[in-house]
């Protein structure tokens, strides 16, 4: 049996959970989700607890099992208290700044770079600390943003200089070795 896809999932008070089959939708405070599962994972939910069972023990149903049990509680947790992702900008020069919605983000181009934000996901910007927030509901659609921001300038090795996720080690290369006199 699956570590992952055994654990029940309890809905949080607030949150609306639909089952239909193998379409899902939930509602929660922070907005709407909906997916289509797996016709052959069985979804059950009981008194605000939420199983996945499989069929069988085969490969492709193990895998399923976890998987469907995992997306399930991302959306859950998602509608509930939503997710967020920390960039970090590192440079000089290099900066951030929100304009309405819309972030523009200076990192050594002859142009600032807008980045709109799709449905259901917002920036926050902290220039004390040269941090961007990427939050949002929807936890794939939250890492796609914040992996198209760091897109625009990745950290390179020899300065690290550009925009990396926090906590993320970015290996150093030495530079040009001098020549050497005889």
């Amino acid at each position: 049996m699956s570590r992952i896809g055994r654990l029940p999932i309890e809905v949080p008070a607030g949150v609306e959970v639909k089952i239909k089959g193998p379409f899902v939708h939930v509602k929660g405070p922070k907005g709407e989700l909906e997916w289509t599962f797996s016709p052959e994972m069985a979804i059950k939910n009981e008194d605000g607890v939420i199983t996945v069972k499989r069929p069988s023990d085969q490969p492709t149903h193990r895998a399923l099992h976890g998987t469907t049990r995992s997306v399930l509680n991302n959306m859950i947790v998602g509608v509930s208290t939503g997710f967020e992702r920390v960039l970090e900008i590192e440079g000089v020069g290099y900066r951030a700044e929100l304009d309405g919605n819309n972030l523009i983000v200076n990192v050594g181009f002859s142009h600032p770079v807008v980045v709109e934000p799709p449905e259901g996901i917002s920036f926050d910007v902290d220039m004390k600390v040269r941090q961007i927030k990427v939050l949002g509901y929807d936890k794939q659609a939250v890492g796609q943003v914040a992996a198209d921001i760091r897109k625009l300038r990745p950290p390179e090795p020899y300065k690290g200089k550009g925009i990396r996720y926090q906590g993320e080690y970015v290996r150093r290369k030495p530079g040009k070795a001098g020549k050497t006199a005889l």
